[in-house]
C-alpha cells in the first residue's frame, strides 16, 4: 500500500521548547487513524506540521508525496491542495452560501474553470447527502449539516488524505456518530487515508481503527483499548 505519512524519529518544536520528540508514524492510503491524547498533549501540533503550519524541526518525514524537511512556504499551497482538513468548528465562511464557500476554497487551490468547479462542488455535496443545501446560507444549516459541509470542503480535491481535528467535538452523540459513518464511508469511497484527532473514546469503541496515543512527548501505537481505560483524565476533554 502507499504511505501518505512517513514520519522518522520526528521532533517538533513550538516557541523554542520541545513538544513531541521520537515521532515514528506511518500511515496508508485507505486507514483510518485515530489520534488520541490529553489536551495540550501535543495533537494539533502534528496536524499542523502534516498541512505545513509547523516545521519539522528535526527527523524526516513526508505528507502525500511532499518531504517535510524541505518545504518552502510556496509548497504549502500545493500540500495542502492533497490532504482535507475538516476542524471541529466548522470554518465556514457565513457571508456567503455552501455553493459560494465551496468555489472559494477551489478558486484558492488553482481551480479556473467555473463550470468545472461547479460541478464538482455538487459531486461532493451529494457524497454527503447535502445536494439540495447547495444555496444555503451556512447559519441557516444545523451543526451536523455544517460539519458535513466541512467534510464535503475535504473532499473537493480528491486528497489522499483527510485530517480530521475533532470532528465531533461540537456536536451531539447522534450527530457525532451520523458524522462518523460519513468520514469512513467518504473515506472508502475516495480512497483516502483519515487521520482524526478526537476526545471521544464512544466513537474510537464503536468504530474500530488504528490508534495513535500522544503521552509523555511521544507517540505510540495502541494495540487495544485495553491498554488503557477510556474514563481516566486522558479520555475526558479537559
Amino acid at each position: 500500500m502507499d504511505k501518505v505519512i512517513e514520519i522518522k524519529s520526528g521532533e517538533i518544536q513550538q516557541s523554542g521548547a520541545t513538544v513531541l520528540k521520537d515521532i515514528n508514524v506511518e500511515i496508508n492510503s485507505k486507514e483510518f487513524v485515530y489520534l488520541i491524547g490529553r489536551t495540550g498533549s501535543g495533537k494539533s501540533s502534528l496536524l499542523k506540521t502534516l498541512y505545513g503550519e509547523l516545521r519539522l524541526s528535526n527527523g524526516s518525514g513526508a505528507i502525500a508525496g511532499f518531504d517535510l524537511n524541505k518545504l518552502r512556504k510556496k509548497d504549502i499551497p500545493k500540500l495542502r491542495r492533497n490532504i482535507g482538513i475538516v476542524f471541529q468548528d466548522f470554518q465556514l465562511l457565513t457571508d456567503r452560501s455552501v455553493l459560494k464557500n465551496l468555489m472559494f476554497v477551489m478558486g484558492a487551490s488553482g481551480w479556473k474553470d467555473k463550470k468545472l468547479m461547479a460541478n464538482r462542488a455538487k459531486e461532493v455535496l451529494q457524497l454527503v447527502g447535502l445536494e439540495s443545501k447547495i444555496n444555503a446560507m451556512p447559519f441557516a444549516l444545523s451543526g451536523g449539516e455544517q460539519q458535513r459541509i466541512s467534510i464535503a470542503r475535504a473532499l473537493l480535491n480528491k486528497p489522499q488524505l483527510i485530517l480530521a481535528d475533532e470532528p465531533t467535538g461540537n456536536l451531539d452523540p447522534e450527530t457525532s456518530e451520523e458524522t462518523m459513518r460519513l468520514l469512513i464511508a467518504v473515506g472508502r469511497e475516495e480512497k483516502a487515508a483519515i487521520l482524526m484527532a478526537t476526545h471521544d473514546m464512544t466513537m474510537v469503541e464503536k468504530y474500530p481503527g488504528r490508534i495513535l496515543r500522544v503521552e509523555d512527548g511521544t507517540i505510540n501505537e495502541v494495540n487495544t483499548l485495553n491498554n488503557f481505560d477510556p474514563f481516566s483524565d486522558m479520555g475526558m476533554k479537559g
